[in-house]
């Protein structure tokens, strides 16, 4: 059965591309293309789609609010296609919130040679997307959620570290685990799968949204208890010492496992530089990204966690660390700080122990 696929954007240029790109793919088929959300909408009706690729900005509706009823109304797994702007970003970031599986940037120049060079990205995010575990979005109240207690043993938070690997859905799932940390929480690094001129975007939201700094990582800070360091999306990021401090570094090398940053890089380095000081969290995403560097993680005598299937868009890398015999504990990404506190709040026990 071949993935059937809607096209909805306002230029004709792109809704012809994006049908040739799929069109050539051969587990996949364009049922319909729409110029708009009034035409899309009959379309799926009439089309039944697995997988609709939207625009975000687009006339008649904005594609946020049509995306905001669809998810509502009828769920299904969405592309969006996101300009590669400070704004498109933004939007981006909220279409991401909204329920949509994953995005593509429309290149700045050369459209349709840029998005032929796009041909395999899009097609690779679309099947993903035909699989994920798509839920009905609940509108967001005004509750706010509770932060888990300061911790009891100052000590530890300077000695412990926090690393995190995600990639498709890990926006949503880091936010999850970032608002329940404490301002005084272990430093924590993060890489997410995503393109340059987005993560300083996500960063900034993150950091309007947490009791603790979140910032896009720049290189050669100093990783203090209650900050959030970010993986730009050009580099890798890794973590190094400087003395008794834990620094962040960011390389631009090759790609690993078709990814910069790479998860594997950042937890590969942590096993080197932090060992049993770390603690390693791999959430939600496509692949086996991190499978690899927690497991030496674990090796070197760090305690890691996963994200469990059911709380997961793309269940692949949790899968994946799980396997390798890496992770110790595995929870619903709601749960899982507060999995971390308690484990962090034992060791503080069993130090203070004569």
């Amino acid at each position: 059965m071949k993935i059937k696929v809607l096209v909805i954007d306002d230029s004709a240029l792109i809704r012809s591309i994006m049908s040739e790109i799929i069109s050539d793919q051969p587990d996949m088929m364009v049922v319909g293309v729409a110029p708009d959300p009034i035409v899309a909408r009959e379309m799926i009706k009439a089309t039944n789609p697995d997988v609709l690729t939207l625009d975000v900005e687009m006339p008649k509706m904005d594609g946020l609010d049509f995306l905001e009823r669809l998810m509502r109304l009828r769920p299904m797994p969405v592309v969006m296609v996101s300009s590669l702007t400070e704004r498109g970003s933004e939007i981006t970031l909220r279409a991401l919130e909204l329920g949509a599986v994953d995005f593509v940037t429309k290149p700045k120049i050369s459209i349709k040679n840029g998005m032929m060079e796009y041909a395999q990205l899009i097609s690779d995010k679309i099947r993903i997307a035909a699989k994920a575990q798509i839920t009905r979005h609940q509108p967001q109240t005004n509750a706010a959620v509770d932060t888990l207690p300061v911790m009891a043993n100052p000590l530890l938070s300077s000695e412990k570290l926090i690393v995190i690997g995600a990639s498709t859905g890990g926006t949503e799932a880091i936010k999850e685990f970032l608002i329940r940390m404490p301002s005084d929480c272990p430093g924590i690094l993060i890489t997410q799968h995503m393109p340059e001129g987005f993560t300083k975007s996500f960063a900034n939201r993150l950091n309007s949204l947490c009791k603790i700094e979140v910032k896009e990582a720049e290189g050669n800070e100093r990783v203090l208890p209650g900050h959030a360091f970010i993986a730009p999306g050009h580099s890798h990021l890794l973590l190094a010492r400087s003395g008794a401090n834990y620094m962040t570094k960011l390389d631009q090398s090759d790609p690993v496992n078709r990814h910069r940053p790479s998860v594997d890089v950042l937890f590969g380095s942590t096993a080197k530089f932090a060992g049993k000081n770390a603690i390693g969290v791999i959430l939600t995403g496509m692949g086996k990204d991190g499978a690899q560097g927690m497991l030496e993680m674990k090796m070197a005598g760090a305690y890691n966690f996963a994200q469990d299937e059911a709380s997961c868009v793309v269940f692949g890398m949790p899968r994946e660390a799980i396997a390798s015999g890496a992770v110790d504990e595995v929870g619903d990404v709601k749960e899982l700080p507060g999995k971390v506190m308690h484990y962090l709040a034992a060791q503080g026990n069993r130090s203070l122990r004569v």
